[in-house]
């Protein structure tokens, strides 16, 4: 019995060291972990006192060497009269284009008096068209005319005597209304006679084709024996006539745009192919939305000019906001953190020294590199305009003279 009370005794000593050895070691790293959150604690309180003096130092150091400061270069803050305009694309266009075409229908085509390039004033005869069919047309209303004119004439005639013979007591009353009758079915025929023969010289004059505006021949695509039906099969003029005498600018505007335009309203109108730009004003603003785009069109007149051609590409900026004596800073100056817009301007301290002021600021409008300021700046600051991407709040700089 001895020799396994032995063991028994053995193996309880051994776990009860092993549960205690656990405990120690348990107890040592929560210890150790405490040491280390205090260590750090201690550490993050010690950078943020070295950082705070620091700040201050640069502040009140008057011996720090200019060399140590942040070389900055900066602008007044003044105020000027800040512009806003929309910028989109257009076209040229000319009030008098004329596409000329058949008032008759489509017919075949006997002489061309017009060539490509030429100028043409209105009423000029361009084109004769096939009048065959309608002469004959002329030529047997104008005989309808004369055999009826003949008509009335003898039956003229004849009334006559009768009014003399019933005058006189002879004949009958009957005879004498068949006579007049006669003579008023007569006019009245001679009268629609002379209408279609009116007509019928209308159509043939149809056949000389002229042009209805003074301009230029943009487009002759048309031949002796063709048909002339004003466009071709491809949806391409037969002949257009162009006025540049009148020109303007057309262009499609987005619709949230309608209420911040109306007509009078200044625009500056380029032309990157020819170099030139143009002052004008709105003259014309559509009053529906179209169809077949989310806007509505809108035009401002251009001035002669021959470097102008129609559908030649425009660049069009129309002004939509305008404010006087604003307070306006290049765009480029303003960063943004967690709270918003900010910029930079120089702070004079008492002890001399110069150190960057962030400043929260409120933005208006912004065209091309100029920002309009609601709030957060006045006149006179100095803002900085080079070197505020790398400085902060309170730091030392240097103005580039």
């Amino acid at each position: 019995m001895k020799k396994y009370i032995i063991p028994s005794i053995i193996a309880v000593t051994f776990l009860t060291a092993c549960g205690s050895s656990k405990k120690e070691d348990a107890a040592l790293l929560n210890e150790k972990k405490t040491e280390l959150e205090k260590l750090k604690a201690d550490q993050l309180s010690r950078d943020e006192k070295i950082k705070k003096l620091e700040t201050e130092i640069s502040k009140l150091d008057t011996t720090t060497a200019k060399g140590d400061a942040k070389l900055v270069a900066v602008a007044p803050v003044a105020t000027q009269d800040f512009k806003h305009y929309i910028e989109l694309r257009g076209k040229v266009d000319a009030d008098n284009i004329s596409y000329i075409s058949p008032r008759m229908g489509p017919a075949q085509v006997k002489a061309v008096y017009v060539r490509q390039g030429q100028h043409v004033k209105k009423g000029q005869l361009l084109l004769k068209l096939d009048d065959a069919i309608v002469r004959q047309q002329v030529t047997a209303a104008r005989q309808a005319q004369e055999v009826i004119k003949t008509q009335l004439s003898y039956a003229k005639n004849i009334a006559q005597r009768q009014q003399n013979l019933w005058d006189k007591g002879i004949g009958t009353e009957v005879q004498l209304i068949t006579a007049k009758n006669n003579v008023a079915s007569l006019e009245n025929q001679l009268k629609a006679a002379q209408e279609q023969t009116q007509i019928a010289v209308a159509q043939l004059n149809t056949a000389n084709v002229y042009s209805d505006v003074n301009g230029v021949a943009d487009e002759v695509n048309i031949r002796v024996g063709e048909i002339f039906q004003g466009m071709t099969g491809q949806g391409h003029p037969q002949i257009k006539i162009v006025n540049t005498s009148a020109l303007k600018v057309v262009t499609n505007i987005a619709e949230n745009y309608m209420t911040k335009l109306r007509l009078g309203s200044p625009v500056i109108v380029s032309l990157p192919d020819v170099n030139k730009t143009y002052q004008s004003v709105v003259s014309f603003l559509g009053q529906s939305i179209a169809a077949n785009m989310i806007g509505f069109v809108a035009e401002a007149k251009l001035p002669r000019d021959p470097a102008l051609k129609p559908n030649q590409t425009a660049v069009v900026k129309i002004l939509d906001y305008s404010a006087p004596n604003a307070i306006v800073i290049p765009v480029n100056t303003i960063q943004t953190d967690e709270n918003g817009k900010y910029v930079f301007v120089m702070q004079k301290n008492s002890n001399g020294t110069l150190t960057a002021k962030k400043k929260p600021i409120h933005v208006g409008e912004v065209f091309g590199e100029a920002a309009e300021v609601k709030t957060g700046l006045t006149v006179g600051e100095q803002l900085i305009t080079e070197g505020y991407q790398s400085i902060y709040e309170g730091q030392l700089i240097s103005v580039v003279q």
